[in-house]
């Protein structure tokens, strides 16, 4: 059986139009489930997923007591998918339905994950581009996980799955971990739909908060930073202090005003950005060791039995 987890915020004009294009694509070729996960929705979203599942034995749905993330909705239904393998896809119809069939072929045959990849990245703006670029860039470097034309859409095995679901972390970066746990992968492209109805809820602000909590969930990068920026000022205050002594004994010695106040500028700045990127990195332990859940389910939709006994 095939589980389909669907994550969703504030889309009610998408919810009936996705069901009924999964049931159209998946009910000719295979036993399937769909799992919406609300995640803390301020419209009709979880009002019309309960209505579908009351219909369609199919649909399947958990509710957040508030907006925990797409992370969380995302290991939410992988956590309550019972299926042999399951997919993950966006509920805007971006990602294309009409690919499943493909990527279940490419599991039958063999593979343990199959990543859906952009061939292209549709009506996004030059500055959205050029910043995922730049992020993908800087994970592919920092952390050898190539992330260049990733997305969310994937189907796994259900020991891929299990994987997933046993990693203890809390600040999860889902993309990035379901290439870090290896397993035989095979990639399929696609190119990007534009959206159903409704808006983007991704403003740059939030693209921007989520790269850097990623990249720092995944990498140390930015505290050797740190270390990189100490030995490289180290060398420049040598050749300045080497500059300074030579000009002193040959009675050249400038008026060193301008120089103090550069070189505390400069010490200042590095020392203030250690101190931040350690406070962030910080703040992250803390939310580790505080241990609280990813999310919090309130409601729950259809046969909903299997998620509830774990």
């Amino acid at each position: 059986m095939l589980s389909v987890v669907i994550p969703a915020f504030n889309e009610q004009e998408n919810i009936p139009v996705t069901a009924e294009r999964m049931k159209e694509i998946l009910s000719p070729i295979t036993e399937y489930e769909l799992i919406f996960v609300d995640d803390g929705s301020k419209d009709n979203t979880w009002q019309i997923i309960k209505e579908l599942s009351e219909k369609d034995t199919s649909v399947k749905g958990l509710h957040f007591s508030r907006n925990f993330g797409k992370e969380g909705a995302i290991f939410a239904g992988l956590k309550a998918a019972s299926g042999d393998c399951v997919a993950v896809i966006d509920c805007d119809l971006q990602h294309p339905p009409e690919l499943l069939p493909k990527m279940l072929d490419a599991w039958n045959n063999g593979a343990e994950v199959v990543e859906a990849v952009k061939a292209s990245r549709g009506k996004e703006g030059i500055i959205y581009k050029l910043f995922a670029k730049t992020f993908y860039r800087m994970m592919k470097n920092s952390a050898n996980v190539d992330l260049d034309g990733a997305s969310d859409y994937k189907l796994m095995d259900r020991k891929v799955v299990d994987a997933l679901n046993d990693m203890p972390e809390r600040l999860t970066f889902f993309r990035a971990l379901s290439c870090w746990v290896g397993f035989k992968t095979e990639k399929i492209e696609f190119d990007v739909a534009p959206r159903n109805a409704g808006k983007t809820k991704w403003s740059f602000r939030k693209l921007f908060r989520y790269a850097l909590s990623s990249i720092t969930s995944f990498t140390n990068v930015p505290m050797q930073i740190i270390t990189v920026s100490g030995i490289l000022f180290f060398i420049f205050a040598l050749i300045l202090g080497i500059q300074t002594i030579v000009n002193f004994c040959s009675g050249n010695a400038a008026d060193g005003f301008s120089t103090v106040i550069l070189l505390i500028l400069i010490v200042g700045s590095i020392l203030m950005l250690g101190i931040g990127i350690i406070g962030y990195y910080l703040s992250k332990i803390y939310e580790e060791i505080k241990c609280r859940p990813r999310y919090i389910v309130s409601e729950r939709a259809g046969d909903m039995e299997q998620e509830k006994k774990r």
